[in-house]
Order: structure tokens, then sequence, then C-alpha cells
């Protein structure tokens, strides 16, 4: 009887060691960082560069969609204040231009101005829009990237309580309410 309780601890003892062993192994590995550093700088490259190294595949083509949106109406407006620009040129020479038809204007010149000024301006704001929208990706890679090991377990609680409160003036017991957050 006595040499099987040896038998079964000096085991026992052994699975404990071995075990102790692997996992010490296994934390021994360098565990791999993901780098906000990295993200950022993939982000600044290449638009939506920093959200694939991220893993968030979903944000690559609001990236695109966003920032094409933006170029995509800069240069419409860019056409028309070059097609107004040039109207504007051609009358000034002389010309005939497209606003004026069968020697009737249907723009008079401060008209072109203001159609030109509106469209410049239009064209301005969406070159800032898309460098904004540009800069928006590059923070939310970064951002992305110092959470990527956030821990978003469901260990989270909060435990309201009757808690008995001290009375420092009365030196009395009072009720009160206690709050406990577990994280």
């Amino acid at each position: 009887m006595k040499l099987r309780l040896k038998i079964v601890i000096i085991l026992t003892l052994l699975s404990v060691v071995w075990h102790t062993c692997s996992a010490q192994k296994v934390n021994k590995e360098p565990k791999r960082v993901h780098s906000p550093r990295k993200a950022t700088i993939y982000s600044a490259v290449l638009p939506g560069l920093g959200q694939f190294y991220n893993k968030k595949y979903w944000k690559i083509p609001i990236v695109y969609a966003g920032m094409g949106t933006f170029t995509y109406i800069a240069i419409q407006n860019q056409q028309e204040f070059s097609r107004y620009k040039t109207a504007l040129l051609q009358r000034l020479d002389g010309q005939e231009d497209e606003f004026t038809i069968n020697g009737s204007q249907i723009y008079n010149d401060q008209a072109i101005l203001n159609y030109m000024d509106n469209y410049r301006k239009n064209r301005d704001l969406c070159i800032i829009g898309t460098a904004l929208f540009y800069a928006i990706q590059i923070v939310d890679a970064n951002v992305d990237a110092n959470l990527f090991d956030f821990d978003i377990t469901d260990d989270l609680s909060l435990r309201i309580l009757p808690q008995p409160v001290n009375n420092l003036y009365t030196q009395t017991t009072i009720p009160g309410i206690g709050c406990t957050i577990k994280f």
C-alpha cells in the first residue's frame, strides 16, 4: 500500500513539473507586438494599408470612398472653373464664347466671375476635405493599433449594495450605498 502511494505521489509530482516546464516554454516565446508606429506609417504611405495591418478590413472601402468622392467633386469643380474661365478669356479677346448664342450673352461678365469664384471655392474645399480624410484615416489606424490588444472580455461587473457608513461627527452608523466595480 505504501509503495502504491509513493508511486502516485511521484507521478503526480512529475506531471506537475512537466506541466510547469511546458508552460514556461510557451511563455518564453516572444509575444508578437502590434505596432502603432507601423500602422501609422503604412497608412501614411498608402491610404487603407494601416487599416489592413490592424485587420479592420471593413474600413478600407470607407477610406477610398471618402477620398474618392472628395477627389471626384474637386475635379468636377476644376473643370467647371476652367470652362467659365475660358469663356471669360474669349469674351475679353472679342471672340464668341459658349455662353453667347447669336450675339446674345446668356451670362454677363460679372455672373461668369461669380460662377468662377464659386467653383474655385468648392474645389479648394474639396481638396481640403481630401487632405482631412487622409489625415483622419492615419489617426484612425494609429488609434486602432493602440487598442488592438485591449481586453474586451465580459468580466466587467458592477454591484450596488446597501452599506453602512460611519458618520465621523456623531460617531454613529448611517445607511448608505456601496458600489463595487470589478475589472
